[in-house]
């Protein structure tokens, strides 16, 4: 099963095909489909575009293309097209699926990790930030997630646990203050000069 939709106008993404889901033909592709899919949100184009940081002609191409083949549904509102899952596609249920464990984390590690108060800013860094950002290597095993502020532990790890049973990965938080952020040990620069996916707020470096 291909997905023949083709994504040439990415703000920050590569266009190549996500080396955690080659099954997609771009990483916007399959993030936009994850934000819709995993969400269970219905959003405008303008919105969609926002969320995922692809250019509005862009998603307004592709969601058009996800219409045609019954993935997607849509409900006018004034002015606004607001696109959603279409709960009627025989498609959608195996598509999710993929999505959970490719591009699934990064979707629902950020909505589950805002219902938490206190954190300042949170991201994936390790193998899966690399092969998330298209670095080349050997599939990752689990999901490393840094969390900066100072948030309730147990709130982090419970929000963590929920993802991780959805995505069928570890994931495995590290919380550290804005102040050990900017010690520069080792860790923090190995983890500074890394592949990292943003979750929450700007990095802390």
């Amino acid at each position: 099963m291909t997905i023949a939709l083709v994504d040439n106008n990415l703000h920050h993404m590569r266009t190549e095909a996500p080396l955690l889901a080659p099954i997609f033909r771009s990483g916007g592709q399959a993030r936009l489909l994850a934000e819709l899919l995993l969400t269970g949100d219905e959003l405008s184009l303008t919105d969609l575009a926002e969320r995922i940081d692809l250019a509005y002609a862009t998603v307004h191409r592709e969601a058009e293309r996800l219409l045609d083949a019954g993935i997607l549904r849509e409900r006018q509102v004034g002015r606004s097209r607001l696109m959603s899952a279409n709960p009627n596609s025989p498609i959608v249920d195996p598509l999710r699926q993929i999505l959970l464990v490719s591009t699934g984390p990064k979707v629902l590690l950020t909505e589950a990790l805002r219902q938490v108060e206190g954190i300042t800013s949170a991201f994936i860094y390790g193998s899966f930030a690399a092969r998330l950002t298209g670095a080349p290597g050997p599939p990752p095993q689990d999901v490393d997630v840094m969390v900066v502020g100072a948030p309730d532990v147990d709130a982090v790890h419970d929000a963590c646990d929920t993802v991780q049973d959805l995505i069928g990965r570890p994931v495995n938080p590290t919380i550290l203050s804005p102040a050990e952020t900017r010690k520069r040990t080792a860790f923090v620069t190995e983890v500074a000069a890394s592949p990292t996916v943003l979750l929450i707020g700007e990095l802390p470096w």
